[in-house]
């Protein structure tokens, strides 16, 4: 989920330059996972090896090495007691091994995304600096690949911008697949231009991607927020090659990967750069793609707080005449459909009670709760035979009895979303970001999958200072993005 949704631009962030001495200075590790299994688990999302998918969340407000706004991510580690604050850690541009420094108003770790790229067996995390400055060239962005290992993330590759002077922002938007078809896993990255750039599989540590190849998107470009606000994988025609999904506020395009580069396939729903979600919810062989819908045109649109459509994949890709519009007012999601509650402004796919197929979790952050304005809410629709539905639809807040703290304004509960089974029991997990939750300084939770979906039983909630990220006066918006989501 990309910082760049019309709510973000909406949203006065104003962020104090105050170090704190525990605060990322260095790179500071806190409570280092422990030992990895001796073959690792090939999972994209298993950062130490160990079997268990872990969890990467982005503050891009944090002080990191002194500097207000420099940014970090937090790696929160899977086990078979799923997530918690006490196994993470903690990274910026201050850490050992990292590239480029700190700075003022960076903000490492906007956008991320995950998969082993080097295929060693450990998955990597890539990190998405679109405002950093870049030999002088004001928000010319950076994208960093943080190298997985058996003790977790350690050092990282610079991606290079193959076209500094044609855009701005890049690593604005980032997705993991094999576009090409070669078998190994290729970086997309997006920027406030047309030109969406396919880094090719067979990555190193010493020398990054093995190529390149650019494609021009049907996207309107310029300054921000225009460009590739979104990127999302998928292989929608299940030719074995990902195809790539590119959002913008112009318009939402699929593009079939082919061994020499992306090619138009179709156009999903009209622009809005509110979220993607890619998953085979009716199992058919074809994934399928979630468009967020956060922002409307309350005259022309099916819901005016906000809406997710789904459009199913077929031979031929993405079947724009086989979709379904799920919001508040379809039958059997709680909840009523409200002017700005942002429906759709965050996505993501998994299975929750393990009957195999996916489910999909839908955030709202400026849902109001009662009296209570900016609350924030998440639902859970089901996946089946007959692909996505409203019946029997779950919804959380911090109100909803188990889930821990209580809901306050402003908080934007559900500002990101993800779904992955953390503790290894066969159903996926739910975890939420609140990034403003205790005034800006953010939150997660994480809420357990059970075989009658997910539930509020045993769920954990930390926020930045329990990650090392502390109060400093500043505002590090932990839970802002995840990757994956």
């Amino acid at each position: 989920m990309s910082q760049y949704r019309r709510h973000r631009s909406r949203r006065s962030v104003a962020l104090a330059a105050t170090a704190v001495a525990t605060v990322l200075a260095g790179g500071l590790l806190i409570a280092l996972p422990g030992a990895a299994s001796a073959a690792p688990s090939g999972l994209g999302d298993d950062f130490n090896g160990d079997g268990y998918r872990d969890l990467a969340t982005g503050a891009p407000g944090a002080v990191a090495g002194g500097k207000a706004k420099a940014g970090a991510v937090v790696v929160s580690y899977g086990s078979s007691s799923g997530i918690s604050a006490a196994r993470h850690k903690t990274t910026s541009q201050s850490s050992s091994g990292v590239p480029g420094a700190s700075e003022t108003s960076d903000r490492f770790g906007t956008e991320l995304a995950h998969g082993d790229l080097n295929r060693d067996g450990y998955g990597d995390l890539v990190v998405g600096t679109p405002q950093e400055d870049v030999n002088g060239d004001v928000d010319g962005g950076s994208v960093t690949i943080l190298w997985g290992g058996a003790s977790g993330l350690s050092g990282g590759t610079t991606i290079s911008d193959p076209n500094p002077s044609g855009h701005d922002r890049f690593g604005q938007s980032l997705a993991v697949g094999d576009f090409t078809g070669d078998g190994k896993t290729d970086l997309a990255v997006g920027s406030t231009g047309k030109d969406v750039w396919i880094f090719k599989g067979g990555f190193t540590k010493s020398g990054g991607a093995a190529g390149k190849l650019r494609f021009d998107a049907q996207i309107e470009a310029g300054a921000y927020p225009l460009g590739a606000v979104q990127l999302a994988a998928g292989d929608f025609d299940d030719d074995g090659t990902d195809d790539v999904v590119v959002g913008s506020f112009a318009g939402n395009f699929v593009y079939r990967g082919t061994s020499t580069g992306p090619t138009l396939q179709t156009e999903a729903g009209a622009g809005s750069a509110g979220a993607f979600a890619v998953a085979d919810f009716d199992r058919d062989g074809h994934d399928d793609l979630v468009v967020g819908t956060d922002f409307v045109d309350i005259l022309n649109s099916p819901a005016k707080g906000g809406y997710a459509t789904v459009f199913y994949g077929g031979t031929t890709g993405v079947d724009t005449a086989r979709s379904a519009v799920f919001s508040q007012d379809t039958a059997g999601v709680p909840g009523t459909d409200e002017s700005d509650d942002w429906f759709g402004g965050s996505l993501a796919a998994g299975d929750v009670n393990g009957d195999t197929y996916p489910d999909l979790a839908v955030g709202a952050d400026n849902e109001s709760v009662g009296e209570v304005d900016g609350v924030g809410n998440v639902w859970v629709l089901r996946g089946g035979p007959s692909g996505l539905t409203g019946t029997g639809a779950q919804s959380f807040n911090q109100g909803t009895a188990g889930v821990p703290g209580a809901n306050e304004q402003s908080d934007m509960f559900g500002d990101a979303v993800h779904l992955a089974d953390h503790d290894k029991d066969g159903r996926a997990d739910l975890a939420v970001g609140a990034a403003g939750e205790n005034s800006d300084d953010g939150a997660v939770w994480v809420l357990r999958g059970s075989t009658g979906g997910v539930t509020a039983t045993g769920s954990v909630s930390f926020g930045a200072s329990s990650v090392g990220i502390g109060k400093s006066g500043d505002d590090p918006m932990f839970g802002d993005v995840m990757s994956g989501s």
